[in-house]
Parts: structure tokens; sequence; C-alpha cells
């Protein structure tokens, strides 16, 4: 059977188109509520759709995967609190926008830059997996090493207001990052004999607790009575919801390198829409002709970030299809998916399963699809959560806070760390100190520190691995150009300050 037929028989089935369109709304709740991802969405869903016909428990998880991360930008632009770990970039420029009147413009922005990004990432997923997924193979230790570097370079960029702040900012991150087992000898580092802290602080709890509970208290000082953004919402316009021709024409570029940038970082595995928003975002600012309002509601940031962590819903694919290696957290998830249904990622499944890949590639496009669909369509249910009173609204996100934090790894002690780490971000969001480099640092942190020591073992200390190969010398340069660039333009604008 030709590929065609194969595509035709998933448009054709009823059922199929059914259960991707209710997989892709249960990802964009997933995503929307703080403390719910898209990684827990497809780890429960996984055990119920076993005695789904293959193709259709597929369409179902990958509309979960697409709606989660899509979903994220609506709580990082109402409420500044983002949904999933790769919406936190989209705080920097959505909430200043929602502050501005301006929410619908965000949120119809990031649904359109989400479905331009997974839809670009898709036809490249379709076109060159086999050849991308063999480049992204060549990356070892040194390679990542470089890339962490390059991750990390960017809170020089973020971090426009203080750069002093963002580096200690930055550095909190890193040590936290520290905790645990460490990962080439195996000691315990920092655990304090504790059995918890023997696996690190994880993700969640951390993102929790350095952006909800802070915003959170925030609301609770500002007056438990009041509503929660009411200041803007009588500036909201429906009408400036739908991003106009001109304006998706005159975003282009930016949509372009940015999906490129989230489909790159998607199929290296290990990384994750979270480095992508954060890499875009510094690639849109460089580019724009207005850097100075990146931070302050620029539209351009929401672009940025929304387009490169949907791009990443089809590069992680690349690896994970062709290879068997997941590309992020919810491809792992997916993994184990597949092969609960019988079926081994590789060169083979292309061989032995056409009617599957046929599938996959089908229903991530339809997803997107359904997306952009729903959230188009259900604009005015998420702009209901701006005209919900504080003293209604902060206890639901305390309990999503409290639930999101224990769900994922069922363990109270995470619920404390998610608390204490929200006191930590409370103090440091009051002295000034910005959450993003935070919680870079702890994502990096660990692939910085164990693939520069890998790199070591292999080269026995030579640290001329790191110049004699031409990927980890990429990137290395392209740090050390970030790092010069932003001090130059603090030098000339403290300058330009002075007189």
């Amino acid at each position: 059977m030709d590929a065609f037929s194969l595509i035709l028989n998933v448009l054709s089935d009823p059922m199929c188109l059914f259960l991707t369109f209710a997989g892709t709304f249960m990802g964009l709740v997933f995503g929307s509520l703080p403390g719910l991802t898209a990684t827990m969405g497809v780890a429960l869903l996984v055990p119920l759709t076993f005695t789904f016909p293959k193709v259709h428990a597929l369409g179902m998880m990958l509309g979960v995967y697409v709606g989660g991360i899509a979903g994220g930008a609506v709580s990082a632009i109402l409420l500044n609190i983002p949904g999933t770990p790769s919406a936190v970039v989209t705080t920097l420029d959505g909430y200043p926008m929602a502050k501005k009147g301006e929410a619908a413009r965000a949120l119809g922005w990031a649904v359109m830059a989400s479905f331009f990004g997974g839809f670009i990432s898709w036809g490249i997923l379709v076109t060159v997996a086999p050849q991308i997924a063999r480049y992204a193979l060549k990356f070892g230790p040194p390679e990542y090493m470089a890339l962490a570097l390059f991750g990390l370079m960017i809170i020089a960029s973020i971090s426009a207001k203080s750069l002093m702040k963002g580096i200690v900012s930055g550095l909190f991150g890193l040590t936290l990052s520290f905790i645990g087992v460490d990962q080439i000898t195996g000691d315990l580092r920092f655990t304090f004999d504790s059995i918890n802290l023997m696996t690190g602080i994880s993700i969640m709890p951390a993102l929790i607790g350095f952006y909800a509970i802070p915003q959170i208290l925030d609301t609770f000082e500002e007056g438990a009575g009041a509503k929660g953004n009411q200041s803007f919402t009588k500036k909201l316009n429906l009408v400036n919801f739908f991003p106009s021709i001109p304006d998706i024409w005159k975003a282009k570029l930016n949509i372009f390198f940015s999906s490129i940038i989230g489909t790159f970082i998607g199929m290296v595995p290990g990384t994750g829409g979270n480095i992508a928003s954060f890499l875009a975002y510094d690639q849109a600012k460089r580019m724009s002709k207005h850097p100075e309002e990146f931070g302050r509601g620029s539209v351009e940031g929401v672009i940025a970030s929304e387009t490169a962590n949907n791009g990443v819903t089809g590069g992680a694919l690349i690896p994970l299809m062709t290879l068997g290696i997941p590309g992020d957290s919810v491809t792992a998830v997916l993994l184990g998916g597949l092969m609960i249904h019988g079926l081994q990622p590789g060169p083979e499944l292309f061989t032995k399963f056409p009617d599957v890949v046929a599938g996959i590639f089908t229903t991530l496009l339809i997803a997107n699809i359904f997306m952009a669909i729903i959230q188009f369509g259900g604009i005015r249910l998420f702009v209901k959560i701006l005209d919900i009173p504080s003293h209604y609204l902060m206890p639901v996100l305390i309990i999503l806070s409290v639930v999101g934090s224990f769900a994922l790894r069922n363990n109270a002690f995470d619920v404390g760390i998610t608390l204490a780490l929200g006191l930590a971000g409370y103090l440091m969001s009051r002295g000034g100190f910005p959450m993003a480099p935070v919680v870079l640092g702890l994502v990096l942190g660990p692939m910085l520190e164990s693939e520069l020591r890998r790199s070591l073992i292999m080269s026995r200390g030579d640290w001329s691995i790191f110049y004699t190969r031409p990927i980890t010398v990429t990137f290395i340069a392209l740090s050390l150009l970030i790092v010069l660039s932003t001090f130059y333009k603090s030098y000339t604008s403290s300058l330009l300050e002075k007189r």
C-alpha cells in the first residue's frame, strides 16, 4: 500500500480523528493548568490506550503532547505562571503584554506561533528525519557540553535589567543542580543524609516553586479580595486576537528561525522545549530592530518562545522514530507507549510498520490543526480566568501547585521542596533577581557538569578535545560571542546614561 493510501486511511477514520481531538483537548487542559504537564498527561494516558488500535492510541498520545506544550502559554500570559517548563520564556513578554491590555493579542500570537512551529517541525520530520537523526547521532559528550554552555550564556542576554543579579540567579540554579548523586562517581552531594534528595531537585517542583508560589504570594499581598488581573481585563480587545496576514508576513523570519531552532534542539536527545525557547528568544532579540522592548511586552518574544517550544514536538520524534532515542521527557514516555503496543522504534519501524509511521506523521499534523482550532474557538473561556476574584483563584492555584508537585513522583517531599523554593523565589523576586536564569541553571547544570567530565575522561585530561571538534568549537565560539556582545552593549549603554 502506498503512502497516500495509508494517510487516507487515517483521515477517513472517525474514531482516530475523535481520539486525536480528545487527546489534544486534554493536552491543552493539562498544559494550561500550572503543575500539570504534557509529560504527566501522556503518562496517565498510556495505560488507558492499551486496548486501542496502534494508530488510535498514538494519535491520542501525540494530541496530548502537542496540546500540552501549546497550552502552557495560557497561564504564562494570563497569570505569569508557566503551565509547562517550556513556557517559562513566554512569561518574559506575554505577561507584560497582558498588563498593557494586550492579553488577547499575546494569546492569539501564541496560538499562531505554536501552529507554525509545530507545522514546520512536522514538515522536517516527514522529509528529512533519517538524515537529521544521523547528524544528531554525531553528538558526543564534548558537543553536549558545548550546547549546555551555549544555553547558560543566554543568562547574560535575558538579564538585561541587571547582569549581576542574573548571574547570581544562574549560579543559584547551578548550585541546586549539584544536589543528589554524582553522575560520574556515584558519590552523594548536598543530600544531608536525606534519601529524598538523592535524586536531586526535580524540575517540576522547582518550576512551580519559583513561578507559581511567588505570584500567589504577590497577589495575596496586593489584596485577597481584589480580582486577579482586572486592571487590564477592561482593556482586552478580542478584535486583536487574530494576527493579521501582514503581521504574520512581517514575523516570517522570526517564525522560521525559531522553528528551525526548536526542531534542531528537539532532535538532540536530552534537551527539550525549555532550552529551545531560551535559544530562540535570544536569537529573536538579536535579530530584532527593537531589542530594548524584549522583557517589557514584545510580541516578538512571545512568537520566538512559542514557535520554538512547539517546534520541538516534531524534532523530538526524529531520534525517537529512527533511532529509538527519545528527544525529551514526553517522547521518553511515548517510547514506553510504543513498546507497550508492540512497536520497537528504529529503522525497522519504517519497514515493518509503514501504516504506523504514516499514522504518526498524519495524526501529528492533525493534532497541530486541532490545537489551533480549539484555542482560537475557545479564547473567551480562557479570558474568563482574568475575571475570577483572587480569593477564588488563588486557593485553586495553591491546590494545583501542591497536587502538581506531588503527582509527578507521588512524593510528599516534593511538596516541601516546592514551598521552600517558592519562598526563596518570592524573596528573590522582591530583591529584583530574575527567575528564568535559576531555572536555566537547574536544567542545564547537570548536562554541563557530566558531559564536561565525560569529555575529559575520553581525552584523558586533554582539553584540546573541546577545540578540535567542529560542532563543539562552533557552540563555544557562539557562547563567547554572546558574552562579549552582552558586555559591550552593557558598557555602551552605561556610557550613554552618564552623558
